[in-house]
């Protein structure tokens, strides 16, 4: 139990800053902000953070009888693996499966580059082991142990100490694994992963990678860990060191493994954006964590919501991480005209040179864009820019810049519009990423309230929850510092998973139970040794169910059959927008997690309204630009406010770390829990391009919506396809086309199927315009009315108005299949002479 008259600390040890809560043996909470990096001045920014905390000199020894737990989430992993600084590796594998990670999944994420440029791989050299299990578990190839030591002792020569052991089928069948590890143990390696610890799951690429990520990761983890343990001295009489895990978890020192750790501090975001929302009635979440690179976005509805497959940095992983989309958006991000199109990011001005603004002759960005609209103020911005670290932000600067660029611009454009029109690309953007996350997957985002934190966020939070048609915003008081916060909030969580890849079915549950048993054991030993006891800890066990013939599982709590099928139906339908009653349900794998709820956390409440006065008093008068006109707007102080004032848009209201801006429509109030939570009371709508001239802003914003549009049909094809041509080699194209068939957005799919599909649309309207109605959905694959070579069926459906009698436009899909017939397998046999003997023509049907 923890010791209330003692010091806590909750740290994120971000890529720049480190942000530090802590609380005092009194209970209030303090904060704490510096440089994650600062040479010369301290060797560890978490460490120095504590110190500065208890006002103690650089090199003090920390009084650890005085804190009783240090809580860390850190990007320690993530920036090795960004910058491939993890330890020397070697993948040891079965023979002939050396080179199965390199190939990988065949992926092309830039399918249109014309170089390609395959990812880096984290091992260094790879160990082939004369050994093969059979998917059934008999020894195919028995284990060769005398060709494994002499092996690994050639590795061992080289200077390498890490080892990432993954055998085919190791995932159920330990037993080779193991003695490949004991052997490795034996002659000294010092990092030894093993797959079925690591990832026990299916698919060999996907754990393969994982096991690789975690001997890479974990040797450097260990150092920065021990270095703070012994500071802290953790290990013996000291204070409980624990860190955040990519699940949202937080574990002790001495668990947290490399492959836990990529996610550490985002994660701490998500569970403070949460747990906050929660304490102000709050239970249905979109969290929106927008920093000065990218923007963070995640989804909470009853849960937290987890993958069990991402992709970070160009390394696919299997584990449990927090799922949260990324999008190139922040504060930093650069804005660009290319002639035709505002263009906002992806490339960002980092922290140097930065922003316009911040005197570095930096390029303009989203930054820069909300000073010009008076969104940002240099009067209530840290005056640390120029030679002396001492000037405020040079708005002139970015006038004259944006000045410059409505004039290339043209078009009775003014620096005003085009850095508002700006935002609200940039706003569009953000607003595409949370799509991806709750209407992707058929949720109602209309129902969320939006949790915005992050330094940049409180900007655009309005802007963001209009574009969503959203109603509610909420910022908490440590918005700036939410993941440090999340790091108190967090409850200790040790998550086990099992393969079992069977039918749905009575008996399979029945022989689960004892798997469930075994890793709830598991689970609650590991939270109970961490100080909680029995009466605090809960268990959960989760179903991974997939229909037979497909690669994605959908998780659902489990329970009896009916129950577990109803959820899966359920959550497929909700996911996809359909349900197929005709086929087999597997049960692939389960999942057990046991959580050790943390002390409750209470936030610290508002000041008592005042009974001298009616309204907030304004500390300064300024105008804002937004939505196409300028706005007079009242400036506050947010110390000045007390409970249950209420602020109309247009404001500005200032805090210490960042500007929050309620927009004209909106209304602001300082909750009892002392957060602000803004409501929209009036819909703003940007005025629309009048006559003929094309408005750059609009033409970027559509052009994101339409490309999302595509995007999502590629991803619900992708993950419902029972062609492995479709689900594994992404070999299909989807597209939006206009009403007379022309096309107007595709997804990044793949080029040959795109030049040609426009015909078959056209085809299709062309043969069927007259007899068409909603609900019809035309096939064909013929090549002389669009179609490439016969494997290649491509789908076309009419998209009709609310009043369903006009056609608004077409949607089409295109993919291959492995087998349509013809006299050989595939396609395109070199003997043919009719198209017949390729296969089955489809035309119009």
């Amino acid at each position: 139990m923890p010791n209330k008259n003692k010091w806590e600390f909750w740290i994120d040890r971000g890529g720049t800053f480190t942000d530090i809560v802590a609380r005092r043996p009194d209970g209030r909470l303090i904060t704490h902000k510096l440089l994650s990096e600062n040479p010369g001045h301290y060797e560890d920014a978490a460490l120095q953070g504590i110190r500065d905390l208890l006002k103690l000199g650089r090199q003090a020894p920390l009084p650890v009888t005085d804190i009783n737990a240090v809580k860390m989430g850190t990007t320690v992993a993530t920036n090795a693996l960004l910058e491939r600084r993890g330890d020397r590796t070697c993948l040891v594998t079965t023979k002939g499966f050396g080179d199965t990670l390199r190939i990988g999944t065949q992926n092309r994420p830039d399918i249109f580059a014309l170089r390609i440029r395959l990812p880096e791989q984290l091992y260094e050299c790879a160990a082939e082991i004369t050994e093969r299990m059979s998917a059934s578990g008999e020894a195919l190839t028995p284990l060769d142990e005398v060709q494994a030591r002499t092996v690994l002792g050639q590795v061992y020569a080289k200077g390498i100490r890490a080892l990432a052991i993954c055998f085919m089928h190791g995932y159920r069948y330990h037993d080779h694994e193991a003695r490949v590890a004991a052997i490795a143990k034996d002659i000294g390696f010092t990092q030894i992963s093993i797959s079925h610890n690591v990832s026990p799951l299916m698919k060999y690429v996907n754990r393969g990678d994982t096991t690789v990520v975690d001997a890479y990761l974990s040797p450097i983890l260990r150092r920065y860990i021990d270095r703070v343990a012994g500071a802290l001295k953790s290990d013996r009489d000291g204070c409980q060191l624990m860190f955040m895990q990519s699940n949202g978890g937080l574990t002790d020192a001495n668990l947290f493994q490399g492959k836990d750790a990529v996610l550490s501090g985002p994660a701490g975001g998500v569970v403070g954006m949460v747990q906050t929302s929660l304490s102000a009635g709050f239970d249905k979440v979109i969290g929106f964590d927008m920093g000065g690179t990218s923007t963070d976005v995640s989804h909470y509805n009853g849960g937290y919501e987890r993958t069990f497959e991402s992709q970070v940095a160009g390394v696919r992983l299997a584990a449990p991480m927090m799922h949260i989309n990324t999008v190139a958006a922040g504060g930093g991000s650069l804005l660009l005209f290319d002639g035709a199109r505002l263009r906002v990011g992806p490339r960002s001005a980092g922290a140097d040179p930065g922003p316009k603004a911040y005197r570095k002759s930096g390029p303009l960005t989203v930054t820069d864009a909300n000073i010009l609209t008076g969104k940002l103020h240099p009067d209530f911005f840290p005056a640390v820019f120029g030679p002396s670290a001492d000037q405020p932000l040079d708005a002139e600067a970015v006038t004259l810049a944006f000045t410059a660029l409505a004039q290339d611009i043209g078009k009775n454009q003014t620096p005003e519009k085009v850095a508002d029109g700006f935002i609200a690309i940039a706003v569009e953007n953000m607003a595409q990423a949370i799509k991806k996350i709750s209407v992707a997957r058929g949720r109602d985002v209309t129902e969320y309230a939006l949790s915005c934190f992050g330094g940049a966020g409180a900007q655009h939070a309005c802007l963001v929850a209009g574009a969503l048609n959203m109603k509610t915003v909420l910022i908490h008081p440590f918005a700036s510092l939410l993941s440090a916060y999340g790091m108190g909030l967090a409850d200790i969580r040790a998550h086990r998973e099992r393969a079992i890849e069977q039918q749905l079915s009575a008996e399979a549950l029945s022989a689960l139970a004892s798997d469930l048993a075994d890793l709830s054991a598991e689970t609650t030993a590991q939270v109970r040794a961490q100080g909680v006891d029995d009466a605090r800890i809960r268990t959960l066990a989760t179903l991974h169910i997939r229909f037979e013939g497909t690669d994605t599982a959908l998780m659902v709590e489990n329970g009896t059959l009916d129950e577990i099928r109803t959820r899966f139906e359920a959550a497929h339908r909700q996911r996809f927008g359909f349900h197929t009653q005709d086929r087999e349900l597997i049960l692939e794998a389960v999942s057990v997690e046991s959580i050790g709820a943390g002390e409750p956390v209470h936030d610290q409440a508002a000041p008592p309204h005042s009974t001298t006065r009616t309204t907030p008093i304004p500390h300064r008068q300024t105008r804002i630009f937004s939505g196409g006109a300028w706005h007079e707007a009242r400036v506050f102080r947010r110390e000045d406010l007390s409970c249950s004032d209420r602020l109309e848009g247009p404001a500005l209201i200032i805090e210490p770390h960042s500007t929050i801006v309620v927009e004209p429509g909106w209304e602001a109030e300082l909750t009892p829990v002392n957060m602000i939570v803004m409501t929209r009371k009036v819909m703003a709508r940007r005025t629309p391009a009048i006559g003929t001239e094309v408005d750059p802003v609009m033409l970027e914003i559509f052009n994101n919506l339409f490309m999302s549009i595509a995007e999502q049909m590629g991803f619900t094809l992708e993950k419902t396809a029972l062609s492995v041509n479709i689900k594994e080699r992404l070999d299909f194209s989807c597209a939006l086309f206009d009403g007379t068939g022309g096309l107007v957005a595709n997804a990044p799919h793949m080029p040959v199927h795109l030049g040609s599909m426009g015909v078959s649309v056209k085809t299709i309207i062309e043969q069927n315009k007259d007899s068409m109605s909603p609900g019809d959905v035309y096939v064909l694959n013929a090549p002389y009315n669009g179609g490439t070579h016969l494997p290649d069926i491509t789908v076309v459906a009419p998209v009709y108005d609310e009043t369903e009698k006009s056609i608004l436009f077409y949607v089409a899909a295109r993919g291959h299949h492995a087998d349509v017939g013809g006299i050989t397998p595939g396609s395109m046999p070199p003997q043919s002479t009719t198209v017949e003997e390729e296969g089955i023509l489809i035309d119009n049907f």
